[in-house]
């Protein structure tokens, strides 16, 4: 095609449908996201944090310890009245109740062995390993009023304990059952909160 001066309009023509069929291409959210603009190098994973046992003359261990030992009888009893508040009682979901419950009752949780059979219950306070962090990160979270522990049961004295907060899911086999403690010291009165965490695999498959 040509115009009145004989000029060839097709090239500026083709250029303006090519740049019309770009730009919905990345008006589309679907086909944007398909499309990077520039190269994007996979994500790298992160080993997990280590764990080890809190120090003994960690401030924190003896808030730890009396928060076990207020949480421990509470679990055992099997009783939802007493251990649902130590979850967050109005906070804890129903959905997450029914987990946990389920969970206790579940002949094949390693709460069971780890509360319910007999002989004495080992324990163990587990933070994030030391060498993962330095001394002005440690420094900072001993000051904090806010911290994070692990707490562990086990029927068995191998000290066999989770490794990672990854292994302390309470998964099928596991030779140890654990809670994770939120503890604070703002404001008038300490208070904390317990989470048993669940692979998400296992969290909807009874197992009894």
């Amino acid at each position: 095609m040509t115009d009145a001066g004989g000029r060839d309009t097709l090239p500026p023509m083709r250029a303006l449908l090519t740049l019309s069929a770009l730009a919905a291409v990345f008006a589309s959210p679907a086909l944007a996201a398909e499309i990077p603009l520039v190269p994007v190098a996979p994500e790298e994973v992160s080993a997990p944090a280590p764990l080890a046992p809190l120090a003994a003359d960690s401030p924190w261990t003896e808030r730890f310890a009396a928060a076990a030992d207020e949480l421990l009888p509470a679990l055992r009893s099997g009783d939802e009245s007493r251990w649902a508040p130590l979850l967050g009682g109005q906070w804890l979901a129903v959905s997450e109740r029914e987990r946990v419950r389920t969970l206790l009752n579940d002949r094949h949780s390693p709460f069971r062995h780890a509360l319910f059979a007999k002989g004495f219950t080992h324990r163990t306070i587990l933070g994030w390993a030391p060498a993962t962090l330095t001394a002005e990160e440690q420094a900072a979270i001993a000051a904090r009023p806010e911290a994070e522990a692990i707490i562990c049961w086990s029927s068995s004295g191998d000290s066999q304990w989770p490794a990672t907060a990854v292994e302390a899911d309470n998964a099928p086999g596991r030779p140890y059952a654990c809670a994770r403690i939120a503890y604070s010291i703002r404001g008038a009165a300490p208070a904390w909160r317990a989470f048993i965490e669940q692979p998400p695999g296992d969290r909807d498959v009874p197992h009894t």
